[in-house]
């Protein structure tokens, strides 16, 4: 668990994140910029497809992503989905070669993505039929809501799935380095019935 706390410093925002570890242990803080120098900005990850037959006459197979896998999965042909496991009609493939990248205008995005209860992965592809191989393509693979809703706007396929451990860990430790959520200002109420009787004096 992470806990941040804020300074100013000569105008320059430094955040001092204080690590706690399980058993509530404070260890020792360690400061943005030492942060900020270890956290990679792209992390390689594969995605898992399903292929399970279709109850309609119109359709052979549905499509679909299920789930990332981190690493860098040197052993998969690159951009090709490799088939990993069958049963009862259901197959599922490896699509390797991508990469999750962050970027520093996305934050906002990651951090709200990371603060839900079921924070999720974004998968967009190619359809079966756009795609010519006659399955889903995927050609990003992103944290950010709103970078994924962009290309759910232009027709594009896209798939919501769980975040792995791995990736989270990653995700939080770029959001802690290159973001800090801004307050929410508490409006000031006013007093329509005085601003009333002023104007009609």
């Amino acid at each position: 668990m992470l806990v941040v706390g804020e300074t100013l410093v000569h105008n320059l925002l430094f955040i001092v994140i204080t690590q706690v570890d399980l058993k509530g242990e404070q260890v020792e803080p360690t400061a943005l910029n030492d942060q900020a120098e270890k956290v990679v900005e792209h992390f390689p990850v594969a995605v898992i497809l399903e292929r399970r037959e279709a109850k309609s006459q119109w359709v052979d197979y549905v499509w679909s992503a299920v789930g990332v896998t981190v690493g860098s999965q040197d052993h998969l042909p690159r951009r090709e989905a490799q088939l990993v496991h069958e049963e009862e009609g259901v197959q599922h493939y490896l699509y390797g070669g991508l990469q999750v990248a962050l970027y520093v205008d996305q934050c906002e995005s990651y951090y709200h993505n990371m603060m839900t209860e079921t924070p999720r992965c974004y998968i967009v592809a190619y359809d079966a039929e756009e795609s010519g191989t006659g399955m889903p393509e995927p050609f990003l693979v992103t944290m950010s809501f709103d970078e994924a809703h962009c290309y759910l706007e232009a027709e594009g396929e896209v798939y919501s799935v769980d975040v792995p451990p791995e990736l989270y860990r990653w995700t939080e430790d770029y959001v802690l380095a290159h973001y800090v959520a801004e307050k929410k200002k508490k409006r000031k109420l006013v007093d329509w019935k005085k601003q009333g009787r002023e104007r009609a004096s």
